[in-house]
């Protein structure tokens, strides 16, 4: 199917233009983490992580399989509990099903037989965490209409999203997490098996949440060559450790070589950033580029 343009995503409680980047959700960080650490069966993922995220901001989240990443989304949606330390959302503590809180899944291809169309997928992202009385339907309609604009998805709005590509309903799955205006946006690979156009349209769609809308980004990644140029700072986890800080700070052959106990040689080459390490495929370590900011 021919690739759609996006169009504005307007704010319904606001003017066209949407709030700006100095315009945020709250006055304080929108995430906010102290003497955080997590583990399970006597093992340490990561521990001791202060963190605060200010509205606009937009962190990426690398490291190894296995070292947390994942593990750290889920602490922010309340869906896993710190052993230790304390979380917060817009100066609440972290709560399951939050409406301040927009999620983007890993792109999962859903069954051809499901019924469920386009347009009620992006629906769910305004009232799916309701109870009793839903949107005038008028209201939600228009608004659902916005959405899939938004991201180039009116085409097939009406269609069945099991018969959509994987790209198509990624695109949907990152309106639905945007329905709500969310305060924080919280991305679990979104780009993952997309094309390039899709992984531009998805990421450009994630970037003005952060710097039009005011939302504080999290965006976990193996590749952050799509996303580099609008990330503000790198969270590393690895080896129950963690280094956080901009792109030129962390992704450094000496602070990679200490966060992973072995040689990690960084090489820049023309604009670019090639990362390579001779460490044991148990530490699920793989070389890739990485566009310089």
């Amino acid at each position: 199917m021919a690739e759609a343009p996006m169009a504005e995503l307007s704010n319904p409680e606001s003017p066209k233009t949407g709030p700006s980047r100095t315009e945020p959700f709250a006055t304080g960080p929108l995430v906010r983490l102290r003497d955080a650490s997590v583990g399970f069966s006597g093992r340490t993922l990561w521990e001791g992580l202060d963190l605060d995220l200010a509205p606009g901001e937009f962190l990426a989240v690398l490291g190894p399989n296995g070292a947390g990443k994942s593990t750290f989304l889920k602490v922010l949606l309340g869906l896993n509990r710190l052993t230790s330390g304390t979380a917060e959302i817009a100066g609440a503590p972290v709560r399951r099903g939050s409406s301040r809180v927009g999620y983007i899944p890993q792109q999962q291809t859903m069954p051809e037989e499901t019924p469920l169309r386009a347009r009620d997928m992006v629906a769910l992202g305004l009232d799916g965490h309701r109870f009793g009385i839903r949107l005038h339907p008028r209201r939600l309609r228009r608004r659902v209409d916005e959405l899939l604009e938004a991201v180039g998805a009116t085409a097939y709005a009406d269609m069945p999203v099991g018969l959509l590509s994987g790209g198509e309903q990624q695109r949907l799955r990152a309106a639905q997490a945007l329905a709500s205006n969310p305060a924080v946006l919280l991305c679990d690979e979104p780009l993952h098996s997309l094309d390039l156009n899709h992984q531009q349209a998805v990421t450009e769609l994630i970037r003005r949440q952060a710097v039009e809308r005011g939302s504080a980004v999290v965006f976990v990644t193996h590749e952050i060559n799509p996303v580099i140029e609008h990330v503000d700072r790198v969270l590393y986890f690895a080896r129950g450790q963690y280094r956080i800080g901009t792109t030129a700070e962390v992704m450094r052959s000496e602070v990679l070589s200490e966060l992973y106990g072995s040689s990690v040689d960084v090489i820049e080459h023309k604009g670019r950033l090639l990362v390579m390490s001779t460490l044991d495929e148990s530490c699920h370590y793989h070389p890739e580029e990485l566009a310089l900011p």
